[in-house]
């Protein structure tokens, strides 16, 4: 259900301590909140909720105020609730009246939000910082003409993915998900396959190429067992153990030269991506086309593209999203992949 409107106080209340009393309000957080154009949050966001069902949701401006914090802090969900309480202007910037002295939200939350906010809500998000930067006059739509664009590889949190590590680390996955639906795992290489990984890695690490490859083989079979032990006792699987089984086929069968491979089990979607960097010859995670100014470096657009296209080949859909979030204002584009400058 979406969220509660707050009923105006035009009365304060006795007991409880005022920001404005607090804060000065000439800070660059209280200016800002003044210029962002709150309500446009609730018309784009309200179609993620249902209309009757389930208990009101959190407060819009809240979960907004939260997210801008975060990604400009840098701070995690937990880092940035618990900083919230500490925090007048951020508790006035997310439109507190009085001073709170408890965490307004479970930091899950804040993911759940994230889920359901989607690409439209995102692009509201920068549509709305752009546009209060230009109201405060801190953005000339004259900056905003030329646009340079850009790819670059958002990475993930995932670990180097060799064989052995992925054959160990489904197995692992494997089993769990097995029982907790209630089969019964006869063996599930729980102790042999640690110490497999671990002397794969030795091997390695020492040069012994064949006794390495020896054990991330007998990793292999471990999970091919395991696969087809949960198959035989399973009819109809659950949809979260179905793609994971199916996952676990595909790393089972994928070789060293085959293309569309799984380089992660939680991120099976991401990608090995070379862009020629000295330090970093690959990098793994999606390919994303970045949009900023060629004057004053603002940020106004971004687009992550599944699979590893080619890098122009993302500069169409890179540009409608920019001329959404911008309208008739560029006039030129500046693309910094090997191309020279052109009009738009």
């Amino acid at each position: 259900m979406r969220p509660k409107s707050e009923p105006k106080q035009p009365q304060r209340e006795l007991f409880q301590i005022d920001l404005e009393q607090l804060i000065d309000m000439n800070h660059s957080l209280v200016r800002l909140g003044q210029y962002i154009d709150w309500n446009s949050f609730e018309a784009t966001l309200g179609g993620s909720y249902h209309p009757t069902l389930g208990a009101p949701g959190i407060s819009t401006r809240l979960m907004v105020a939260l997210h801008y914090l975060k990604y400009q802090a840098d701070l995690s969900d937990e880092d940035v609730v618990s900083g919230w309480v500490e925090n007048p202007y951020w508790q006035h910037f997310s439109g507190e009246r009085y001073f709170q002295h408890s965490m307004p939200i479970d930091p899950s939350s804040m993911t759940r939000w994230r889920n359901r906010l989607g690409e439209a809500g995102a692009e509201q998000m920068l549509r709305a910082t752009i546009e209060a930067g230009m109201k405060m006059r801190a953005i000339r739509p004259a900056q905003l003409q030329r646009v340079n664009v850009d790819t670059t590889v958002q990475t993930k949190a995932v670990r180097y993915p060799t064989d052995a590590r992925l054959y160990h680390r489904c197995r692992e996955r494997l089993v769990k998900a097995a029982r907790a639906v209630g089969l019964n795992i006869k063996q599930s290489y729980e102790h042999v396959g640690r110490r497999l990984l671990m002397q794969s890695s030795r091997y390695a690490h020492a040069r012994q190429m064949k006794r390495a490859r020896a054990c991330t083989r007998t990793l292999r079979t471990q999970l091919g067992r395991v696969l087809r032990e949960i198959e035989r006792q399973v009819i109809e699987p659950s949809d979260k153990l179905s793609k994971l089984l199916t996952t676990a086929h595909r790393i089972h069968a994928q070789q060293r030269h085959d293309k569309n491979k799984i380089y992660s089990i939680h991120e099976p979607e991401i990608e090995c991506i070379a862009k020629g960097k000295a330090d970093k010859k690959y990098e793994f995670g999606n390919k994303v086309s970045v949009a900023v100014s060629s004057r004053g470096g603002w940020f106004v657009g971004s687009k992550s593209f599944m699979g590893n296209p080619y890098d122009g080949h993302t500069l169409a859909t890179e540009m409608k999203q920019v001329e959404k979030l911008l309208g008739k204002q560029i006039k030129e584009v500046h693309v910094d992949m090997g191309y020279r400058g052109h009009d738009y």
